[in-house]
């Protein structure tokens, strides 16, 4: 499938930058400074242009996402997200699906210690995968991969050794405007991305994963709950308050039924 992605993940360009010290906080984004910029209307730019600069141009996360050295605004909304859950911890395992331009590979690699020389008990492992090229995150094993090829899920664990501690996907396919069919199509990844999940999570595993509003179709929702200790749906502060995102959190992976024990 083509065209996925949050503006880059898993089917967009990345952005250029470095890896920047993704060690920070969300809280910080509140002492950005609060200035308003207005964007003049040029020749040939349509006005709704002219407003998503304007927002751009005063979001204090994006102001805040530049200072820190972050790739995306998204990853405050990661950052977030571990401070409730507590995803993310030294020594850990992660993949991160549709991972262009790389902000939330970034703060996976700073919390779980990735790229640490070798010896280092506490040095964790991120993995980013998206469909297109895209600029390599230090500390991480960046890949340009479909991970709905079926042997995406035999490449990530080849390459970590092993089933991963938590699968994160931050995708969500291009908007058309019509309500229905961008559930569909963002449904469409989210299933996709917990199939990926099911077949490379360790025991005790999480999954994060975008949704829109109106949460996680029954189906998969049923399907989560049989596998994980706990589901929960979370909207984190840096996501737009206009924006019918929301995430499904699921914690403790009890491993897929039809697999043998040992």
């Amino acid at each position: 499938m083509s065209g996925r992605g949050r503006g880059g993940k898993q089917g967009g360009r990345a952005s250029g930058g470095s890896g920047g010290a993704a060690g920070g906080g969300g809280k910080a984004v509140g002492s950005a400074r609060k200035l308003h910029t207005r964007v003049r209307t040029a020749r040939g730019r349509k006005p709704s242009s002219t407003r998503w600069l304007q927002r751009q141009f005063n979001d204090p996360y994006v102001i805040e996402a530049r200072r820190q050295g972050f790739r995306s605004r998204a990853a405050f909304k990661l950052l977030e997200l571990d401070e409730r859950f507590g995803l993310l911890r030294p020594g850990l395992r992660v993949v991160d699906l549709g991972a262009a331009p790389g902000g939330w590979t970034q703060v996976a690699v700073a919390r779980v210690n990735a790229g640490q020389p070798a010896g280092d008990r506490t040095s964790g492992m991120v993995i980013g995968a998206d469909i297109l090229d895209w600029t390599d995150v230090p500390g991480a094993l960046c890949l340009t991969l479909d991970f709905m090829d079926p042997s995406a899920p035999e490449v990530i664990q080849r390459q970590c050794g092993g089933p991963v501690d938590l699968v994160l996907s931050d995708m969500a396919a291009p908007t058309t405007g019509h309500a229905t069919t961008d559930h569909l199509r963002i449904m469409g990844l989210a299933e996709a991305a917990w199939d990926f999940a099911e077949q490379t999570l360790a025991p005790g595993g999480a999954f994060v994963c975008k949704v829109f509003q109106g949460g996680t179709e029954d189906s998969l929702l049923k399907r989560m709950k049989a596998l994980c200790a706990t589901v929960k749906h979370a909207k984190p502060p840096a996501s737009r308050k206009d924006s019918a995102e929301v995430y499904v959190v699921a914690q403790g992976f009890r491993g897929r039924p039809d697999e043998p024990e040992g």
